[in-house]
């Protein structure tokens, strides 16, 4: 009962007329790894904000602008309310900052020049975002990470031609290549991988923040966060047996695709059951392995993966879901979280 009272009040708070904008960029925040809810929100905006200041006020910065587009041009009222317009436009913010600071790990504070841009990159998610919902909706697959992943390498290439921009030395190593591959793997690559994983989905290159965002992850849902520490693990696993270099695995960058890959398929879109269980695990490994091929194709021009290693699997893994009679999909529309998914398909089974 508590928790539907608490339900109740969450949702209200969408409809204020004062409080329901912050709400919906706090939800906007908590999407990034699929949780509609402004205290996971919350949360992981405050583990940023104890990594770095300068990426906690930038994420808010991208998630408003990016949420104020949506408002201004009327989108899709409830898919505003839901933070699925906010997001993208965070995470380009994000990844802005990230690759055009010569500190990685702390950020730098924009030029008003930069800022501009930031914004600018923002709001472009939220029609990105548009645009390809409705090329994705008769397949019944959710844009997920793409418009940030597009928008973020457009705007990373163009940097490098504006000289009022300072694009930075591009100093966090992109690919496994850039790693020392003699250095030897520690009790530290384990625990500091499986959280920087985490905390690389928000260019947080801090291992106890990772870990906030997994309780913040906890908030909304036990088995999403159970499903993001098992896709970091597994990811982890997968390139020590495969001789990766350790610096790669401590710094997350094998983790953070298969966190979200763990996250999209073991319960959100697809019913968490033994079939699909198997499913997502198949597809955290080829995320891993994936991560490293695509690092190493953008190696030459130096361009981070982002998070495309994750769509790309997740979105070949669900568009033809519906040829598998072993796996229940879920209709972007309907995913709530693993939890509600799992519920409410069998009680349609029992009473159907």
């Amino acid at each position: 009962m508590p928790l539907a009272v608490g339900g109740k009040a969450l949702n209200a708070l969408k409809e204020h007329p004062v409080f329901g904008f912050a709400d919906w960029c706090l939800r906007g925040i908590g999407q990034v790894v699929f949780q509609n809810n402004p205290v996971s929100g919350l949360i992981i905006l405050g583990a940023l904000f104890f990594n770095s200041p300068i990426y906690g006020a930038i994420a808010v910065f991208g998630v408003v602008i990016s949420t104020a587009t949506a408002v201004l041009l009327q989108a899709d009222k409830g898919l505003i309310r839901d933070g699925l317009f906010g997001f993208n436009g965070a995470l380009v913010a994000l990844a802005l900052i990230a690759f055009t600071s010569e500190d990685f790990h702390y950020g730098a504070v924009p030029s008003v020049y930069l800022a501009v841009y930031i914004a600018f990159g923002s709001a472009m998610t939220a029609m990105v975002f548009t645009s390809l919902a409705n090329l994705l909706g008769p397949h019944r697959v959710a844009p997920l990470t793409m418009p940030f992943v597009l928008v973020g390498w457009l705007f990373l290439f163009a940097v490098l031609k504006f000289h009022s921009i300072d694009a930075g030395p591009l100093a966090k190593p992109v690919s496994p290549t850039q790693y020392d591959g003699t250095v030897q793997y520690t009790l530290a690559t384990w625990y500091k991988g499986i959280g920087n994983a985490i905390g690389q989905i928000f260019f947080q290159d801090n291992w106890i923040s990772g870990y906030l965002i997994v309780l913040g992850i906890a908030v909304n849902s036990r088995v999403s966060a159970i499903m993001a520490l098992l896709g970091a693990n597994v990811a982890a696993f997968v390139a020590v047996v495969y001789g990766a270099p350790e610096g790669a695995i401590s710094d997350g960058l094998f983790g953070y695709n298969a966190a979200l890959t763990a996250i999209a398929l073991g319960g959100f879109f697809l019913v968490l059951t033994p079939a699909s269980a198997l499913y997502t695990l198949f597809g955290v490994v080829v995320s891993t392995w994936l991560w490293a091929s695509v690092a190493i194709f953008l190696e030459p021009i130096g361009m981070p993966v982002l998070t495309s290693t994750f769509v790309i699997v997740t979105w070949l893994m669900l568009i033809g879901v519906n040829g598998f009679a072993a796996l229940v999909p879920v209709a972007p529309a309907d995913a709530v979280t693993p939890e509600a998914n799992r519920r409410r398909y069998f009680k349609a089974s029992r009473e159907g």
